[in-house]
């Protein structure tokens, strides 16, 4: 009679042998706890991953809040008469107090908002080394066709950027620190179906952004 702890194993010329149960038990729990390990191992790096995440997610939102606020506080006289705005970033002129409609030409009052721009736009940049990136925008309806100088809104809000650039840089921002973009009827803020909505479709945005890293010259 065979206790509960053998097994009888017989060879192939018919010997038997006994093998403990305990021991391929034994065997077997190693094998899952080796397994068990492996999977909390597992979903600790998963965590790890994942609060490592969550903490630069946190840290980029907490960045963009400071950055925020202090545009906020530089450009704090401009955003008092309402004629500038800014959200997310953005610092926004309505085309209409910039320029007459389908004119890249400045008017005396927008040129006096830019100039008030200029000193803290200035000091803001310096302090994060930063670029101002012009863009220019237009509402969907073509150029008028008594208008020969732009071929179309892309064109026109090109123009409109490029002057806005110029103006600064006469009114003091350093060259090196601003550029243009023309982006025409893209990007809306508002449906083109009314003309309140294209009115404030033809603007003018300003926005701090990064410098970029010049490629390395190649060596000859």
């Amino acid at each position: 009679m065979i206790g509960l702890d053998d097994r009888h194993i017989e060879d192939e010329d018919g010997t038997e042998h006994t093998a403990p149960v305990w021991a391929v038990f034994g065997d077997l729990m190693s094998g899952l706890v080796g397994a068990f390990v492996l999977i909390l191992v597992g979903v600790l790096v998963v965590q790890m991953d994942l609060v490592a995440s969550l903490q630069a997610e946190v840290q980029k939102r907490q960045q963009e809040e400071q950055r925020r606020m202090a545009l906020e506080k530089a450009l704090a006289i401009p955003l008092q008469n309402g004629r500038v705005t800014l959200d997310n970033g953005r610092i926004g002129i309505s085309g209409s107090v910039l320029f007459a409609l389908n004119s890249d030409e400045l008017r005396p009052e927008g040129r006096q908002i830019l100039r008030s721009l200029v000193p803290p736009l200035q000091v803001y940049l310096g302090e994060r080394d930063e670029m101002l990136m012009v863009s220019g925008f237009t509402d969907d309806r073509p150029v008028q066709a008594t208008n020969q100088r732009f071929a179309d809104n892309l064109e026109l809000s090109a123009q409109r950027a490029l002057t806005v650039t110029r103006a600064l840089i006469q009114e003091g921002m350093p060259p090196q620190r601003v550029f243009s973009a023309a982006f025409g009827a893209e990007q809306p803020v508002a449906p083109n179906t009314s003309e309140k909505g294209r009115a404030l479709n033809r603007r003018v945005e300003m926005a701090p952004v990064p410098k970029t890293t010049p490629a390395p010259t190649p060596k000859p």
